[in-house]
């Protein structure tokens, strides 16, 4: 294989053909001698810069090809991204050191070009620029002198850093600094050369550059004209192809390249291990869960390369995800308007010279990841979850890094990027290589050491005679090869470990994909409706630690965007990223038999890092390929002269045409093949057959809103296009966000309420509520000029009310004002963005969200005094449709405040109502109530004296479940017949209804004191209902009213009922923690197992007076307990056929302590006391059969009663034993004063 290949391949035509070419374009990008020196109003810099310091407006002076098929050539684009601040300019005093930067640019088939950049400083000969630069100082000095204030201080802090430095050493210089006089000084201008490649051949690229700028620098000639190395890797360098590498020759030596093989991690050369250093593992965690979960990231550095570095490094090890929305490592100033953009971005802004990160305006900080690299650390948003199993992921890495003599902290800078790195022949002994080894795993004594730099200086000494005049000795290229080998390996071990991360998270995600179309475009045309994963089957596998992260995960667009291409694949192929992650699946399945539950599956390290870091080790050490050599073109003479510095201008004519094809050889049809292959994110457009190709792109259209190209453009029409299509994506996100919480809760309504939910709801339900509130901080920060704290809503709220303030109008809705009042007074330790979070939730529980943005929105004033013109919230239209989408949120009840914020205190209101006709009776009574929910009770609240209501303030008691009603005073005439009781939450506007419909007092009804209640939330949650209180209860409501009319009924409905409320104990006891209902509801309340158990033990009950108030099962029970002891203690005089034994004993000792109990409960109150406690100590379905035999019941039922039919208790005691598997924890306000 290792005959020459040329990129034109076989057919001797396809020369030109973009995809198979190792580089698209070849640019040189400076200042244009034609259109003279143009201000760069652009780059934020004003007029008291000295003119030498400012920047100027770059141009494209010549780029080859024109352009290719593929990928057109975005001129603008690419003189921005080559030299992002413009042209600069130096003089000989400052430091002229070429500087290697790269970018990257997107197109809006998803898929990316790289540029690398080589920036060097030339000698200006120009007499128009000298002049003009001139004139620019003179003017500057003249104005700078007039306005006397120019002190040395001022002109110090102008400088660069970098420049400074280079002063520092020269006393008396720094007066003339950033001073100009072309008599003394000498004008040097930067000029940037530029490769622009479909892969991300990042130490090719740079090598080749620094080669080129080696030859133009040298006193020598090259050994051929320039436009020959040009041409060469334009034209006659093919892409190698997968897994193999290629050769191919630079100006001063040999380069090589390689490509992963098709089970390998696709290219990325960006260095991972620099990346890790400048953060530390911590931050580089911290900052790809940022990423995964889709929020907002800046990075922040003085080096461009150090924001590539990190933002490449980062999208690489999302693998097998893909970052779906902006992406510009590089973001230069005219281009600041995309930092509103209320959308996830991943975006770099290069600090300049001594800028501190206060004074960058940034509308967005709720839900920002700000990076600052130089600095080394990362700001996360509030909240964010942690990585699953994070510590061992941390630990591992650390491992890696450890290993290759990198500390895990970071904070460590590498060595600046100077691109000095031209590549020399091979230093070949082993023995070297060996000793090297060792030095670097600090294995050497001291000895060993000076011997080793002996042998160092011998090879130094022996290569010099044979190198180039590029002075560089055999042993310092060895080093650099050792170098950029170690940090390949370095890069592939440590993507190993987040890929085996990712494999052992999803490992299963393919059981969850719900395949529902029939083809494409019907799933295309219902995409929205549908859901192609099922998310909470997912989660209710995953360990309860790593719930948080997952339910974010899963509704970020790069999951989705996973799942579609799963779910299109049935139809075209799968992407190739996908592709390579199901392979790496199935190879996992193979050797994992075990069918083990990821919950309590232990952390599984890599151990695929060696195999992988040698593979890029075979290949880099051996090339498989080799290019054809540069030769000489048939250039006009006279032209390709060489003048040491200077970039000659290039001769087009033989650069701008693929013409001719030198040799087609000897180059197996294998390696064609493969060469043809583009790049694997490539190969999504060019491999697959037309119609598949037209699927693709049907899909790619129907995710991407953005068109990435336009974004790069600065002028004014593409920026408000820009902005335009920002505040469509917005309204579409909000459509889609309140259509899903919607739908999330279809169907689950009705459980809800009762008896408990269905599925993951609880967290999922705030994984939706907390994208809301991302949406609206986003919405509300678009646009945005001057906000107060880190939140856009909540500095908005507070703006409006400092204009309500001040014109003190009325305006305000008390509903409005209650609301954030309060948020402002429980901010104790909530920051703005909290603070704007609780008001978000409480709102929507309130169902006030839609109605209470719309008022903020009412004062125009003060939203112009805020916004921009492009702003969302100044298109009006948008807007209503916005507010009209989060109106919807209103048909569903929210608990979400009171479930989030659990430690606040919040006012509650009881009132007790009596039956209309007896509420005369209320002065005789003396109550008392205690209130309880799912975070605890209130204690025991007395209501003041002749009053049927109480007010009372305590910490949030969650959802309220039971109310303990009792009174104290036992007189005789103390009774009252109470209808309900009301319970008002004065925050959230929650009214819970207790039903009670019962007496309390003594001597009446069942003689009770005291009666637990259980609640259920009355819907419309809003104050004009209070005035429909006092109405009587709808009929089922109260228990005690359905008992009569039991007597007669049919026995098997009754069975039936009782079967339902065994089963509903059943099904809570199913579902994960986080979402069961209220037990105590399913116990006690109605269609409860203590009622359906009543009826049952009425059934057929003799009554023998004809008017008896209620007939009551507790009655019956306590006989029956004393027959049994009666019975025990006359011995065998009866001969009764009971035998007895512990289930007696229990029954007999349960019975005595609830009657020995001090509170006044009556006696439905100890029988539902008895059967909750049967049920907890697992006796009930023993104690049954005994009552079913005991002598008093033939006495005191029926013949056709249930009690007396066999069949029935036995079935029955067999669906109440099979309550035995769960265990149950009662209320403490159920058992209270129960001492057994």
């Amino acid at each position: 294989v290792h005959g020459s290949v040329s990129a034109g391949g076989m057919n001797g035509t396809g020369a030109g053909s973009a995809s198979c070419r190792f580089a698209h374009y070849f640019v040189v990008c400076g200042v244009d001698t034609e259109t003279g020196l143009e201000p760069d109003d652009g780059a934020g810099e004003g007029f008291e810069q000295s003119p030498i310091r400012r920047s100027f407006k770059s141009k494209v002076l010549v780029h080859y090809p024109e352009n290719t098929d593929r990928n057109p050539f975005n001129k603008d684009a690419v003189n921005m991204l080559c030299m992002p601040r413009g042209l600069s300019f130096r003089t000989q005093a400052d430091r002229l050191d070429p500087h290697f930067h790269s970018f990257t640019i997107a197109f809006d088939d998803g898929t990316r070009s790289y540029g690398f950049v080589h920036t060097f400083y030339e000698e200006v000969t120009s007499p128009q620029i000298i002049t003009a630069m001139q004139t620019l100082y003179q003017m500057h000095h003249v104005e700078h002198h007039s306005s006397s204030s120019a002190s040395m201080d001022s002109l110090a802090s102008s400088l660069d850093e970098s420049d400074a430095e280079s002063l520092a050493g020269v006393p008396g210089c720094l007066g003339c600094s950033g001073s100009f006089d072309p008599a003394r000084d000498t004008l040097y201008v930067s000029k940037a050369l530029c490769l622009v490649t479909p892969l991300p051949f990042l130490q090719a690229s740079r090598q080749f550059l620094a080669q080129l700028h080696q030859a133009v620098t040298s006193q020598t000639a090259p050994p051929l004209p320039l436009e020959s190395y040009i041409h060469n890797i334009l034209y006659e360098v093919p892409l190698p192809p997968p897994g193999r590498s290629l050769r191919f020759h630079g100006v001063q030596g040999p380069i090589v390249c390689q490509r992963p093989g098709p089970g390998e991690l696709p290219l990325g050369e960006y260095l991972l291990g620099e990346a890790f250093s400048l953060l530390g593992v911590d931050n580089m965690v911290k900052l790809l869960t940022c990423a995964l979960l889709e929020t907002q990231v800046l990075l922040y550095s003085q080096d461009y390369q150090r924001l590539m570095t990190v933002a490449e490094g980062i999208t690489t090890l999302l693998f097998p995800f893909q970052w779906q929305h902006i992406y510009l490592p590089i973001v230069s100033t005219p281009l600041h308007h995309l930092l509103d953009a209320p959308v996830p971005f991943l975006m770099g802004i290069q600090r300049r010279d001594g800028a501190q990160r206060s004074s960058l305006h940034l509308p967005h900080e709720a839900n920002l990841c700000f990076v600052d690299i130089d600095n080394h650390c990362v700001e996360a948003p509030e909240d964010l979850p942690l990585f699953p199993d994070q510590t061992e992921l941390i630990q591992e890495l650390s491992e890696v890094l450890l290993h290759f003599g990198l500390e895990p902290q970071g904070g460590v800078i590498t060595k600046p990027t100077t691109s000095s790195s031209s590549s020399s022949p091979r230093l070949s002994s082993l023995v070297l290589e060996d000793l090297m080894e060792d030095r670097r795993n600090g294995n050497l004594g001291g000895e060993e050491l000076a011997v080793l730099e002996r042998l160092q200086a011998l090879a130094r000494r022996c290569g010099g005679e044979k190198m180039s005049d590029g002075g560089k000795t055999l042993g310092h290229a060895f080093e650099e090869e050792e170098e950029e080998l170690k940090a390949a390996k370095l890069n592939i071990q440590l993507r190993e470990v987040f890929a085996v991360r990712f494999a052992a998270m999803f490992g299963r995600y393919e059981e969850f994909v719900i395949h529902s179309a029939l083809d494409l475009d019907s799933w295309l045309s219902n995409r929205e409706g549908t859901f192609s994963f099922d998310k909470g089957s997912f989660l209710s596998v995953q360990p309860a630690t790593h719930l948080h992260f997952f339910s974010r995960f899963l509704e970020t667009s790069m999951f989705s965007s996973f799942v579609d291409g799963k779910v299109i694949s049935r139809w075209a192929d799968r992407e190739p990223l996908q592709l390579l992650f199901d392979s790496r699946l199935e190879r996992e399945r193979l050797y994992d038999t075990g069918e083990e539950d990821p919950r309590s599956c232990p952390y599984r390290k890599c151990t695929t890092l060696f195999e992988s870091a040698h593979n890029i080790e075979r290949r880099l050490l051996k090339a498989d390929h080799t290019a054809i050599h540069p030769h000489l073109l048939d250039m006009r003479i006279g032209q390709g002269r060489h003048h040491p510095g200077y970039f000659p201008k290039l001769q087009a004519d033989v650069l701008a045409q693929f013409c001719r094809i030198i040799c087609v050889n000897r180059w197996s049809s294998r390696v064609t093949t493969s060469s043809r292959r583009s790049e694997p994110k490539r190969s999504m457009v060019n491999d697959h057959s037309g119609a598949d190709n037209e699927l693709r792109q049907k899909h790619t259209y129907a995710r991407k809103l953005l068109r990435q190209s336009k974004l790069l453009d600065p002028s004014p029409q593409a920026v408000s296009q820009t902005h335009r299509e920002f505040v469509d994506g917005l309204l579409s996100e909000c459509r889609l966000k309140t259509k899903r919480m919607l739908m999330e809760r279809m169907g689950k309504e009705s459980v809800e309420l009762g008896q408990g939910e269905a599925n993951i709801t609880g967290l999922q339900e705030n994984t939706l509520i907390h994208g809301l509130c991302d949406l609206l901080e986003r919405t509300w920060g678009h646009g945005l000029q001057m906000k107060q704290g880190k939140s856009a809503l909540w500095s908005h709220l507070l703006h409006y009310q400092a204009a309500q303030q001040k014109t003190e109008a009325p305006a305000e809705s008390p509903g409005q004002n209650t609301t954030r009042v309060f948020i402002q007074t429980m901010s104790e330790g909530l920051s703005e963005v909290g603070q704007a979070r609780a008001w978000i939730h409480l709102a929507l529980e309130k169902k006030m969200l839609s109605q209470h943005l719309k008022e903020l929105l009412t004062n125009q004033e003060l939203l112009r005094q805020l916004y921009k013109p492009h702003a969302f919230l100044l298109c009006e239209e948008e807007r209503e449709q916005f507010l009209f989408h989060l109106l919807s949120l209103n048909t569903v009840d929210y608990l979400c405040f009171t479930r989030v914020f659990t430690s606040i205190c919040i006012p509650y209101r009881v009132v007790i109502i009596p039956m209309k006709k007896l509420s005369i009776a209320m002065a005789t009574v003396n109550p008392w109530v205690c209130v309880s929910g799912e975070l605890g009770d209130s204690g025991v609240r007395q209501i003041p004296k002749n009053t049927q209501e109480i007010f009372f303030q305590c910490q949030n008691l969650g959802r309220l479940s039971t109310l303990q009603l009792g009174q104290e005073n036992s007189g005789l005439l103390a009774k009252c017949l109470i209808d309900c009781v009301m319970v008002y939450n004065e925050i959230t506007g929650h009214t819970y209804k207790f039903p009670c419909g019962r007496w309390l007092g003594k001597g009446v009804g069942d003689g009770s004191l005291e009666r637990v209640l259980i609640g259920q939330l009355v819907s419309p949650g809003a104050e004009e209902d209070a005035g429909r209180w006092t109405g009587t209860p709808p009929e089922l409501a109260s228990p005690s009213q359905s008992v009569r009319m039991v007597l007669g009924s049919l026995g098997s409905r009754i069975q039936e009922d009782m079967r339902e409320a065994a089963n509903n104990l059943v099904k809570h006891f199913h579902k994960p923690e986080q979402e069961r209902g209220n037990l105590t509801v399913l116990l006690c309340g109605e269609g409860g197992l203590v009622l359906s158990l009543e009826k049952f033990l009425l059934h057929g009950f003799k009554s023998n007076r004809l008017f008896q108030r209620n007939v009551f099962v507790w009655d019956f029970v306590e006989k029956a307990v004393v027959s049994m002891e009666t019975a025990d203690q006359m011995g065998d005089l009866h001969g009764s056929t009971l035998t007895r034994g512990p289930p007696c004993d229990s029954l007999c000792h349960y019975v005595n302590a609830i009657n020995a109990s001090p509170r006044n409960i009556g006696k439905e109150g100890k029988f539902q006391l008895f059967v909750c406690l049967g049920i907890r100590d697992r006796l009930l379905s023993q104690w049954l059969p005994l009552l079913a035999d005991c002598p008093l019941t033939a006495r005191t039922y029926e013949d056709g009663a249930l009690l007396r039919d066999r069949a029935a208790v036995h079935s029955l005691s067999r669906i109440l034993h099979t309550l035995n598997e769960f265990s149950i924890t009662l209320e403490t306000a159920l058992v209270k004063g129960v001492d057994l």
